[in-house]
């Protein structure tokens, strides 16, 4: 793929000291726009201060990493290909195991609400942990199917599996599935996010698609789910399809951006069906994407995922910190 080399300004930059393979996850502090945990394939977690852009911190597991999250400013959990959970103190430098599943942990979220942990794997199940002791307090089946996708906002905890199912769960009580759905995309699900109004989630597929989808089960509320396709590009007279890697939600707008291996990033006011913004196009696909809790910063992840798209140079794996406008974010 052809593409402008991005400059540097004053409202988007690209992060020093960047990870070595493919970056799989990329998450803001809770209360933060300047410190930012990345996971890797280079099997390792990284945390950077992206306002002075430095690497602060960096710990490795014994394989690659699939994802990270923070439960403060100073407490960060990731799993990946080890199967193993892993909780680290940046203040301290040190590491607890706080256990294992039985496959690859696809996701890793901390539950405010329950002070816990939720780890999604390949084995078909959702663990919760004790976020500060090693200990598992719940194991919950997904429908035996690979975990490939969770999101969880306040209560609401929604989880997308490798057979295009979706499990709603209230992290409240886990006794039972609150909803069991079926994807409304025909293509492997890659990214669920549920909006911070707890209204519903945004579903992304392989297939340049993405539907936005509505938790409510009254029929009149159902009427308002759709879905549109995305991240196609049309040349000589041929539509490219590109996967919707990564979704993340701008928290005070309710709109959300969506990354694709086309190496765009778009913003969408989902509410109103309105694209607000595409950025330029970045050196390879969109990996991961993140705002931070206010809205203002937007964490870019740029790493080829498909090796079928081998090319002469491998393009570098690199992160853009892009400070956004209200032009971009606010619905219009």
């Amino acid at each position: 793929m052809t593409v402008t080399r991005v400059a540097e300004s004053r409202t988007e930059f690209k992060l020093k000291s960047l990870p070595e393979d493919a970056i799989s996850s990329v998450k803001f502090a809770p209360k933060s726009n300047q410190y930012l945990l990345v996971s890797s394939w280079d099997c390792s977690v990284r945390l950077y201060d992206v306002t002075a852009n430095i690497e602060r911190h960096k710990y490795n597991h014994e394989l690659p990493v699939l994802d990270v999250c923070f439960r403060d400013a100073v407490h960060s959990y990731s799993g990946g290909l080890d199967q193993t959970l892993k909780m680290y103190d940046l203040n301290a430098s040190t590491e607890t195991i706080l256990g294992e599943h039985k496959g690859a942990i696809r996701c890793v979220e901390f539950a405010s609400e329950l002070n816990a942990v939720l780890t999604g794997s390949w084995d078909g199940t959702v663990k919760m942990w004790d976020s500060r002791v090693p200990n598992c307090v719940g194991t919950y089946n997904q429908g035996n199917e690979r975990v490939y996708t969770m999101s969880i906002v306040g209560e609401k905890f929604v989880v997308g599996t490798s057979g295009r199912k979706i499990f709603v769960w209230d992290v409240r009580n886990m006794g039972h599935v609150n909803q069991r759905r079926e994807s409304s995309l025909k293509y492997q699900t890659r990214c669920i996010r549920v909006f911070p109004n707890k209204q519903g989630y945004v579903l992304s597929s392989i297939e340049g698609r993405v539907a936005v989808e509505y938790l409510d089960s009254n029929p009149e509320v159902q009427k308002k789910k759709y879905a549109f396709k995305c991240h196609r590009i049309k040349e000589g007279g041929l539509e490219k399809i590109y996967p919707v890697n990564a979704i993340s939600f701008h928290s005070v707008y309710n709109t959300f951006a969506t990354g694709g291996s086309d190496g765009y990033v778009n913003i969408w006011d989902g509410f109103n069906k309105k694209r607000l913004c595409q950025f330029h196009r970045y050196n390879t696909a969109v990996s991961a994407l993140a705002f931070s809790h206010d809205g203002s910063a937007l964490a870019i992840a740029c790493s080829q995922l498909d090796d079928s798209q081998i090319e002469a140079s491998k393009p570098e794996d690199t992160i853009y910190i892009r400070y956004v406008t209200d032009q971009e974010t606010k619905p219009k």
